[in-house]
């Protein structure tokens, strides 16, 4: 692969170590809690807005949401509620300040409209609410009566159909295809997939895909793919948002992803030619046992599907651009970042946060760049107010190296102050004091307090407190704290790929003695 890749390689080779971007630097930067406040920001004790869902419920249905239920479509009625999972994306689903948006919303609210009507509820109607969460506790979340049903553009599998039932496909002919980065060579054959790295989430067809080929390969006596395990958390836009800026190699993608993004992420390298599984169906994922409401969702699929009117305004309407991730691994970033790494490690060592992700924070703050300066007056690096600065004690900020220091220290402070006696891993601790830095802790911890209630995780970030922020706040700290953990990852797995190395390097070299 290479030009990024080998740049953001040689990177983690001489340093171990990475950074992290985005478009919106100065605003996120100018955000803080305290004394980083921004003018006109709601204050960080302000009450939070009901969640978008529970606005639109009678008080009556909302302890419904969280509260197991396996029946058909004639219970469901009698429940006036139908449970829908969805992932969170920027492509289907989404909440912005508090109102839901994305394809599968768009669809899910027709679907409650055609559900009354052909009902006739007349005043009790029935309410379909989306529900967000990671990919891998979708089909689970469907089996044990936490969801009625799944829009998550999920491929028919014969793995899938043993757990679950589909309905009629929402988007036949899909084939699952090999999407590059910037640099990479020609592959003019899967079989040049041959011992290079792909990454694919563990629950989703794209890594059965892959798993296929790899007995295929290994048959024939060639090396396997080497499968790349991505987080579950990260959707299928967020990976192509990665292999845009050369932090990921490869990915399989379903085609119609691919050429959509493409139009987005211009460094992208479309194969339509290196199919792993073609003419797949994707579908709406139904309970077993739920005939009813199967026939319901083929009804609406027949009348309001991909090819019809509705279809394509739809589509047309979600055809829209998004932030860009900065390339970290361009030779001007690397640059950058190797002047800067071993301040962070410095300064990560020093105070036990893990330089990795204030290096992510760093590249999201001002892309590394101590020259940065916010509307609102915050310098350097770390975007920090002088007057945050000047307490941490350490010299002038506007001086890169007490820049870097007073930034670790103050999100060692912090972290401290909201988190040290939590019962959170480490990862989780460095993500909620990101979140607050950005938001503020007192309105985090109004988030976890909800999601406690809600029967979520208030130690667990991303699937957790993360969507109640979504629905509470908008996208702005979930793109934070995400733009932070998808360049942090991208290190981490290249660092683990540099140890391997350097074992299989002593190995080769104790056997040689």
């Amino acid at each position: 692969m290479k030009t990024a890749w080998k740049a953001l390689a040689l990177i983690i080779l001489a340093t171990s170590g990475g950074c992290s971007g985005s478009e919106e630097q100065t605003k996120s930067g100018a955000e803080r809690p305290a004394k980083q406040a921004d003018a006109g920001r709601q204050p960080d004790d302000a009450p939070l807005a009901p969640p978008a869902y529970q606005m639109a419920l009678p008080d009556e249905l909302r302890p419904l949401v969280d509260r197991p239920f396996t029946g058909d479509l004639d219970g469901l009625v009698e429940r006036r509620i139908v449970r829908a999972g969805v992932p969170f994306n920027r492509t289907f689903y989404f909440i912005d300040k508090g109102v839901q948006r994305g394809l599968s919303f768009e669809y899910l609210t027709l679907f409650e409209e055609q559900l009354n009507k052909s009902l006739n509820t007349g005043n009790l109607r029935i309410h379909v609410v989306p529900l967000p969460m990671p990919r891998d506790m979708l089909i689970e979340g469907l089996r044990t009566g936490k969801l009625d049903m799944v829009i998550a553009q999920l491929t028919i599998t014969p793995e899938r159909l043993k757990l679950v039932d589909f309905t009629n496909p929402t988007r036949p002919n899909v084939d699952e295809i090999v999407v590059t980065g910037p640099g990479s060579p020609q592959i003019a054959s899967l079989d040049g997939l041959s011992g290079k790295k792909v990454f694919a989430r563990k629950s989703s067809s794209y890594y059965v895909s892959l798993q296929a080929l790899n007995r295929d390969l290994k048959a024939r006596g060639k090396a396997p793919v080497d499968i790349a395990e991505a987080p579950e958390n990260l959707e299928d836009d967020d990976l192509l948002e990665m292999v845009n800026a050369g932090l990921i190699p490869a990915i399989v993608v379903d085609n119609y992803l691919a050429d959509y993004w493409k139009q987005i992420f211009p460094n992208l390298n479309v194969h339509h030619a290196l199919t792993l599984r073609k003419g797949g169906n994707l579908a709406v994922a139904v309970r077993k046992g739920t005939p009813k409401l199967m026939a319901e969702l083929n009804a609406f699929i027949a009348k309001n599907g991909m090819k019809s009117a509705i279809g394509a305004v739809l589509a047309k309407r979600y055809l829209q651009s998004t932030d860009y991730l900065k390339n970290a691994a361009s030779d001007t970033e690397r640059r950058k970042f190797l002047e800067m790494a071993e301040l962070f490690r410095k300064y990560g060592g020093q105070y036990q946060f893990d330089y990795l992700l204030m290096a992510a924070q760093g590249y999201q703050e001002s892309r590394l760049d101590q020259g940065a300066s916010s509307h609102v007056g915050a310098i350097g690096v770390m975007q920090l107010m002088p007057a945050t600065g000047k307490e941490q004690g350490v010299g002038d900020i506007r001086q890169l190296e007490p820049n870097i220091h007073a930034g670790v220290k103050y999100m060692r402070f912090m972290r401290d102050r909201y988190y040290e006696g939590q019962p959170m891993t480490p990862i989780n601790k460095g993500l909620f004091t990101f979140a607050s830095y950005n938001a503020g802790p007192g309105r985090i911890q109004k988030l976890r307090n909800e999601a406690a209630q809600r029967g979520l995780d208030p130690n667990v970030w991303f699937g957790n407190v993360e969507r109640i922020a979504s629905e509470r706040i908008g996208r702005e700290t979930v793109t934070y704290v995400g733009n932070i953990y998808k360049y942090y990852i991208a290190y981490k797995l290249i660092a683990e790929e540099r140890e391997r190395r350097a074992a299989a390097r002593a190995k080769i070299q104790a056997a040689a003695q």
